[in-house]
């Protein structure tokens, strides 16, 4: 096994050296995004950063030591005006973000300051950053893979609890580990299937086939249990869109308003309020939930309650899950069975809204919902369960998940596993039917590729422009 992964790390030298570029210029950005605040941070990274920082500190002025911040004056190297006091950071290669030299500089924020500083930076030898030039150069110096990478992104965007945890894993190297355990199984099956190839056919070879097939039956089994999180995962991007329909004056908006925390929709005792979709972003429990008020489904009265209506059947058949909200002082009708009978796709919640009038508790509805709950908006019964209960329909898979169990949380990454996945079955298959174990290790080769290409160890540049461009200017 050893041979194999020897190989295997020269490979991916070679491939990286060959398929990746990699700019030697020295680049300069703003890191905090730009507007009136305190302060601002400018980033320069490349083999001329300690030049660019000499000419705006001036030729008399001595360098600031590495990892000591230094209260320093900028100015200008054309006219040597002042720009602003600031208070400088340098980093030597490889010790840094990027793995190259690098200057931080903490300026004054606003508008004007940040724009003289990194304008002087460029007029001494910089150039303005990519998208994710930073991060991507950190990544070509090893400093980071690709999984790893991307996961900076992710929680530089987090929105919810849950997706900044799953970013903090995967940026601590969690999934990486994992799919870096993966491809030693790869390779110590490799290196038995090595054996057998050895070993003449009327000689005992080291380990069973029979063994070599049930280890990598472990693999599958693994993999299946990654890649359960994919579909879930990729929701804790943009939120579980969560529909809220029923008749008219069931209780949707207030509902809506109530989970929100805020008075987003209107409320009247008219029916047919709502003629729109009114959509907000609410985390449930620590996960997120693209909140959305629909118009209330019946035979509309005109043709702005009938566009409505339509508005909302688009959004259930998009919806992840529903809340279908029946009135308690009204009780379910044939409209609602009827609905909920033909509903398929996204579970559905069945809310029993206005569960303070006690006459009518015995109100639920037809069977087949994924959950019913009762709700008061005046007294509040009710609105941690649907919190409990959402997140648990939603996020099932994360939340029922092994501790330890890495969130795949973008398509890249369930693409490749489960290519990892097909080979290694695909390999399953091959051993199954007699085929030869060199034939049969091709399957293991490409389930290696697979991984290879997950952790970024042999990406092309168009790989790695898809992946960097969705970053921020300066990170």
């Amino acid at each position: 096994a050893s041979a194999y992964a020897k190989r295997w790390r020269l490979r991916c030298a070679f491939r990286l050296c060959t398929e990746v570029t990699m700019d030697v210029d020295t680049i300069v950005s703003l890191s905090t995004p730009p507007g009136v605040g305190a302060l601002a941070v400018v980033r320069l990274s490349g083999p001329s950063a300690a030049d660019v920082l000499k000419a705006l500190l001036g030729k008399e002025a001595p360098m600031p030591g590495f990892r000591e911040p230094s209260l320093r004056r900028l100015t200008d190297p054309d006219t040597g005006e002042v720009i602003d006091e600031v208070v400088v950071t340098r980093f030597q290669a490889p010790a840094s973000y990027t793995g190259e030299d690098m200057v931080e500089i903490s300026c004054h924020g606003g508008w004007l300051v940040p724009e003289l500083v990194i304008e002087a930076c460029r007029q001494s030898g910089a150039r303005i950053a990519d998208r994710g030039e930073f991060t991507r150069r950190a990544y070509l110096h090893g400093k980071l893979d690709l999984i790893q990478a991307e996961a900076v992104a992710d929680v530089i965007n987090a929105r919810s609890r849950a997706f900044h945890r799953a970013a903090l894993v995967q940026m601590e190297r969690g999934l990486s580990r994992r799919v870096a355990d993966l491809r030693e199984q790869l390779l110590r099956l490799e290196g038995l299937l090595a054996h057998h190839v050895d070993f003449p056919e009327e000689d005992e070879p080291p380990v069973p086939i029979t063994a070599v097939a049930d280890q990598a039956a472990r693999m599958v089994a693994d993999l299946e249990l990654m890649l359960a999180t994919a579909p879930e995962g990729e929701l804790l991007r943009e939120g579980a869109l969560t529909v809220f329909a029923g008749r008219p004056n069931a209780g949707k908006s207030s509902l809506y308003n109530a989970l929100l925390g805020e008075e987003r929709a209107i409320v009247s005792e008219e029916a047919g309020t709502t003629r729109d979709a009114i959509e907000a972003v609410v985390q449930l429990g620590g996960f997120p939930f693209r909140l959305v008020d629909t118009a209330g489904l019946r035979e509309p009265a005109g043709n702005i309650e009938q566009k409505g209506i339509e508005i909302a059947r688009g959004y259930l058949g998009r919806a992840d899950v529903v809340l279908y909200c029946v009135s308690a002082d009204e009780g379910p009708t044939d409209e609602d069975r009827a609905f909920l009978e033909a509903h398929e796709g996204a579970p559905v919640v069945l809310v029993n809204t206005k569960a303070d009038i006690e006459k009518n508790q015995k109100h639920w509805g037809p069977d087949g919902t994924a959950a019913r709950v009762r709700v008061s908006v005046e007294s509040g019964v009710g609105l941690e369960k649907i919190r409990q209960v959402l997140p648990e329909l939603v996020y099932s898979s994360i939340v029922t998940a092994e501790q330890g169990v890495p969130v795949l949380t973008r398509g890249r990454q369930a693409r490749a596993l489960r290519a990892a996945k097909l080979e290694v079955e695909a390999f399953i298959e091959a051993l199954g039917q007699g085929l030869p174990a060199e034939v049969a290790s091709t399957h293991l080769r490409a389930a290696e590729t697979a991984l290879e290409e997950l952790l970024g160890a042999v990406s092309a540049d168009d790989v790695l422009d898809v992946v960097f461009r969705e970053f921020c200017i300066g990170k």
